[in-house]
């Protein structure tokens, strides 16, 4: 089937990710502390020769104060400011170049790391203003792969001596006050031992952004014939003010996991493919709402932490669909993101030798992603009530949830569902069995659980909007405002809660070993 725009469907400004058929941020009830002076905006702001003591790195970051006005809520007039950074992630110290592109005579770059904060969600590790500003050249196309292609040199070299690791925004702001965006990086963890890993999904931002006129999915006419086969991150995001995806799929996980103190460690999905062994003795790894694309390297290793111990939070859905290949531009290495998806046997990397960039489930060279997360991805788009089917499984503990509980419109706008036709890892556990329709086919989401020799635990939840929900605190939902409410919210946080902490203890299945109920729910043998 074709696919469709997804930015109607989505209503976020988004598509969605997958090809088979079928509002704004509440504060809570945390107070916001204000912000430390030396951390106010303003001439006392760190600056190239007032960077963050080294003390930040201590275990005591996250009880900083915050500078809630990071947040950007009038972006000015489009392209006012916008840029990219030449490394998706760095390591504590690393430089690298931004290339922005302003009419304005000048612009501020400011450094945020997200977090907790006390609910103030970031704060301030670096900053530069009065950087020359200047308008850049106008992106070409390539006409064999419709890849945007910038071109940009380089307007400044930021070096990170004193930046804890984390996600950051940086974030723009044309001095003559045109305009606001944000550019993203990750300050990546060379070790992830004894850590719950926040491994980002930076190769699914890239494929759905649209800056220039085209991504994976779309081109000047709506659809596949224009899109792109190669996308490349030497670009800016089109995506909430150039943050990509991750403000709604991961921000709101990354809040959380702060909040609860837990020792954590901070990737990117690149970053994986591209060291082997960085995930050895890690506690857990999550995958965050939106992670679609990923290569078989990154998939090996992260099965291989698996099967060694590591416990695996899928908090979405329709991860690992994608096949990909990273290739570098004249800036670096894995810089493109390479997807030729039904067109495979076009891709010149295929005809020397590597594997088809298509779907992992299709061939050549099938390899369902169920046979590593226990669920496979089952269609789009859908809107319906999430029901719980065995409350007193130990992540739903402290919920009081009875069975049959409802939650309107937590799933969607895509699921994953246990399906035996596929791989299935066993002994797996369906604690949530919410029916849907898409499309006029009746099928369902689950949650699922499931357990590995090494010890480890999997758990999936089944919908692309777990992670957003976690910001669900009034009646209307969280940034993307699907009407999801407040019990919604809470349950997700104190699930997402009881998973992070069983987690981070070690191989789950060890102390909570999955308990097989196909049979009872699918009446699979």
């Amino acid at each position: 089937m074709a696919e469709p725009s997804r930015r109607r469907i989505l209503g976020l400004g988004l598509m969605a990710a997958a090809v088979t058929s079928c509002g704004a941020r509440h504060p809570g009830t945390v107070p916001q502390p204000g912000p430390d002076p030396q951390d106010t905006p303003g001439s006392t702001a760190p600056t190239p020769a007032q960077r963050a003591d080294p003390k930040d790195d201590a275990p005591d970051e996250r009880s900083r104060p915050g500078n809630p006005d990071w947040e950007i809520t009038d972006p000015g007039a489009p392209g006012a400011v916008e840029g990219f950074a030449d490394r998706v992630s760095v390591l504590p110290g690393e430089s690298f170049g931004l290339h922005v592109s302003t009419a304005a005579a000048a612009f501020t770059v400011s450094a945020y790391r997200m977090g907790w904060y006390g609910g103030a969600r970031a704060r301030l590790v670096w900053r530069h203003e009065h950087v020359p500003g200047g308008k850049q050249a106008a992106p070409q196309v390539d006409r064999t792969t419709r890849t945007v292609l910038t071109g940009w040199p380089r307007t400044l070299t930021v070096d990170t001596p004193g930046w804890p690791e984390g996600a950051y925004l940086l974030r723009l702001d044309a001095e003559d006050g045109t305009g606001r965006s944000y550019v993203p990086l990750t300050v990546r963890s060379a070790s992830t031992a004894g850590r719950t890993v926040v491994m980002s999904a930076p190769a699914t931002w890239q494929a759905y952004n649209e800056w220039g006129g085209y991504s994976l999915y779309n081109g000047p006419t709506g659809g596949l014939a224009t899109r792109s086969l190669q996308v490349v991150f030497d670009r800016p995001y089109d995506y909430d003010h150039g943050a990509g995806l991750f403000l709604v799929y991961e921000a709101p996980l990354v809040a959380l996991a702060e909040r609860l103190g837990l020792p954590l460690a901070y990737t990117t999905g690149i970053d994986v493919a591209r060291e082997p062994g960085l995930l050895r003795g890690a506690s857990a790894v999550l995958s965050l709402g939106h992670d679609e694309y990923w290569s078989p390297e990154q998939r090996a290793q992260v099965t291989a932490a698996r099967d060694a111990g590591t416990n695996l939070a899928i908090l979405g859905a329709n991860c690992c669909f994608r096949r990909v290949r990273f290739e570098p531009t004249e800036l670096g290495p894995d810089r493109t993101v390479v997807c030729y998806k039904d067109a495979w046997a076009q891709d010149p990397g295929r005809r020397t030798g590597s594997p088809a960039t298509t779907d992992f489930r299709a061939g050549p060279g099938a390899d369902p992603e169920s046979s590593m997360l226990g669920v496979i991805y089952d269609g789009y788009p859908v809107d319906a009530p999430y029901v719980v089917t065995s409350p007193d499984h130990w992540a739903f503990e402290g919920t009081g949830l009875a069975a049959g509980a409802s939650f309107p419109h937590l799933v969607g706008v895509e699921y994953d569902r246990v399906d035996t036709a596929f791989p299935t890892p066993r002994p797996i556990e369906v604690i949530a069995h919410s029916p849907v329709i898409c499309e006029g086919r009746p099928s369902h989401s689950d949650t699922a659980y499931h357990t590995v020799p090494s010890g480890a635990g999997v758990f999936a939840s089944g919908t692309m909007r777990w992670v957003e929900t976690l910001d669900a605190h009034g009646p209307g939902g969280g940034k993307a405002d699907h009407g999801i409410d407040s019990r919604a919210g809470d349950v997700v946080r104190r699930v997402t809660e009881n998973v992070l902490r069983v987690f981070a203890a070690g191989p789950a299945g060890r102390t909570h070993p999955a308990r097989d109920n196909l049979a009872a729910v699918y009446g699979t043998a």
